[in-house]
């Protein structure tokens, strides 16, 4: 028992100690001239100066630092620092001087310091994008736009654009787009019976979102394309597809792609026809709402990222019928939008239009819709078609990228 708190008297002793000395100032040596002797003295605190230093026989004295002097950190100067000299040509004040901190003078919007001038941010040229903006500090960073992207302006803050997919929008391509301009489309009258064309369904890309793993590897692309059956997708079309899509939009484009090329083979028969199934759902619940331009527009309006304009939205009721305008449009929004997901967008949309004179009936259809395609059965259709056919490969795949 004496041994227990005799330990216990030591640690708290070893506690207090540590814990007085973590509270302290800092410490100086000094040299006192009176005793000839090496004095250790406390520093003085941020905002001020040492006015006198300690003796044997009594502490350091600190007076707060004058105007337009300031001293960041303890220390044991004889006097603060002088703050800067005010802000030079095309620079404003980003911090005051105090007793504690310098003044800091930034470089006004759309310029960068560069040897004490501020210079403006290097826009450019038509064919480049930016590939890191200007900062107050940095200059423009521009780089070439890549196959499929262009930039026809000359501008400081514009990144490179995709090209127009006239395909997707029911357009043939009467011009072909390069760096510096994009594709020109016109109505394609060859194919008036295909001018509505959803080049991904919702079943589609509900289904082909359900085998994305929700972490990736390098390789998962690779990993996949060998696992599917039928015709193989060539090295080349692989790598086209890394370099145009991001990680989360590269499976889904090659499932599409996998699909088209190997449509006349009795599995993926199977697979369309069951999509086209589930498409038949969904067409249930939207098929026949008969919305008005005004509906549809605020419909699209709702939906989050890069908007459906209403040039969009008046060639595809010109060109679709009732019940396709809204798969049409909500494919539109998808194609503006990169690797958006499109039933996620329309639950965010959903819950904005309630603010809208918008028709119950068209929410609780695209509710049944939103519900029919994150439920069992469309889980059921992805087990069906990709578990069944592929098998354990693609279990093993998505086990070791998780």
């Amino acid at each position: 028992m004496n041994k227990f708190l005799c330990c216990t008297l030591v640690l708290l002793d070893i506690f207090v100690k540590g814990t007085m000395q973590d509270n302290s100032p800092p410490n100086y040596l000094h040299y006192d001239p009176r005793t000839s002797r090496q004095l250790l003295c406390d520093q003085c605190p941020p905002g001020s100066y040492v006015k006198q230093h300690c003796t044997a026989t009594s502490p350091t004295k600190c007076a707060p630092c004058p105007d337009q002097y300031y001293a960041e950190e303890w220390n044991s100067n004889d006097e603060c620092q002088y703050c800067s000299a005010v802000c030079k040509e095309l620079q404003y004040v980003k911090q005051e001087c105090t007793s504690t901190q310098n003044r800091i003078c930034e470089c006004v919007e759309g310029r960068y310091l560069e040897l004490e001038f501020c210079l403006k941010h290097t826009e450019c040229p038509p064919g480049f994008g930016v590939a890191q903006p200007g900062t107050p500090e940095s200059d423009t960073v521009c780089k070439r736009c890549p196959d499929g992207f262009f930039s026809n302006e000359t501008s400081s803050k514009a990144a490179c654009l995709k090209h127009t997919n006239c395909s997707a929008l029911g357009f043939k391509t009467a011009s072909k787009g390069n760096a510096v301009r994009d594709n020109v489309c016109e109505e394609n009258t060859d194919t008036a019976p295909q001018k509505c064309i959803i080049d991904v369904t919702l079943c589609e890309e509900a289904m082909f979102r359900f085998a994305v793993p929700s972490q990736l590897t390098p390789n998962w692309l690779n990993l996949l394309a060998d696992s599917l059956p039928g015709t193989k997708l060539s090295t080349e079309n692989i790598e086209r597809i890394k370099q145009r899509h991001s990680p989360q939009e590269q499976t889904f484009q090659l499932l599409k792609l996998w699909k088209q090329q190997n449509k006349e083979q009795d599995t993926v028969k199977k697979i369309i026809q069951d999509i086209d199934l589930c498409e038949s759902s969904v067409l249930r619940h939207i098929g026949d709402l008969n919305l008005t331009f005004e509906h549809l527009n605020t419909l699209m309006a709702s939906l989050p990222g890069k908007k459906v304009g209403k040039e969009d939205i008046e060639r595809t009721m010109k060109l679709c019928q009732p019940t396709e305008q809204i798969l049409k449009l909500l494919n539109l929004w998808r194609i503006k939008n990169g690797d958006q997901d499109t039933i996620k967008g329309l639950m965010y949309g959903l819950k904005h239009l309630k603010t809208y004179p918008f028709p119950k009936r068209t929410i609780q259809s695209l509710k049944k819709v939103i519900k029919f395609l994150h439920r069992f059965t469309m889980y059921r259709l992805y087990q069906k078609l990709f578990l069944e056919m592929i098998g354990n490969q693609i279990k093993s795949v998505k086990v070791r990228c998780v």
